[in-house]
């Protein structure tokens, strides 16, 4: 097992210790996009929500880490989201694609009008790989809660259905992309987006989903 791997497995198995002993983190990346565009409440009431729900016990408080920070190896989970340009560099793309190789996993949570500049970039962290769409029967949408129809549709924007993409790397499902679905607005305080209480609870339950995916990997 190389270094990097055996940090991201201790911190793993100590997720569901007494003494929260490990963050998740908000990935910062440059190009004039809005990394911060859900920056109060989102994470932090999923990560409340997982605790409550699936006994981890995540620090309540979010880290925010950038692409190219060697800090990244320092969470098992990284979430990036906003509506606009981003850009890595080469540095920036080695970072996230060793990053997740070895063993840490990337949640995407398109919040609108970010399809077009995220794919390109990530094809420089992968360029051996494609998204691919996840089947309904994928354990990422079967873990505490089922979702026997994939994503669940929070936010409407153009009109088409909430599609789930990865990218898979050498077996192992290594980021997963949600698609005109705005999970990550779902898990706002209700009176940012006034989603309803059931459509905030179906993102949280989808969040927890991803959250018990990527650590039990």
């Amino acid at each position: 097992m190389n270094k990097i791997a055996g940090i991201l497995l201790l911190v793993i198995l100590t997720s569901f210790s007494q003494t929260p002993s490990y963050q998740i983190a908000l990935l910062k990346y440059n190009g004039g996009g809005d990394w911060y565009a859900n920056l109060e409440t989102s994470l932090p009431n999923l990560i409340n929500f997982c605790n409550k729900n699936l006994n981890t016990n995540i620090n309540t408080e979010q880290a925010i880490v950038e692409v190219g920070s060697k800090e990244i190896f320092n969470y098992p989970f990284v979430h990036i989201t906003g509506h606009g340009n981003i850009i890595f560099n080469g540095d920036e793309s080695e970072n996230l694609r060793n990053y997740l190789i070895g063993g840490g996993f990337l949640h995407i949570s398109d919040n609108y009008g970010m399809d077009k500049f995220l794919r390109p970039q990530m094809k420089k962290v992968f360029p051996e790989l494609e998204f691919v769409e996840i089947p309904y029967s994928h354990p990422i949408y079967h873990q505490k809660y089922n979702f026997n129809n994939g994503l669940p549709k929070i936010h409407e924007h153009d009109d088409k259905p909430p599609q789930g993409f990865g990218l898979t790397y050498e077996g192992r499902l290594v980021c997963f992309y949600d698609y005109q679905c705005d999970l990550g607005d779902g898990w706002e305080d209700q009176e940012v987006h006034n989603d309803s209480d059931e459509n905030r609870l179906k993102a949280l339950k989808m969040g927890a989903n991803i959250i018990q995916y990527a650590f039990s990997e």
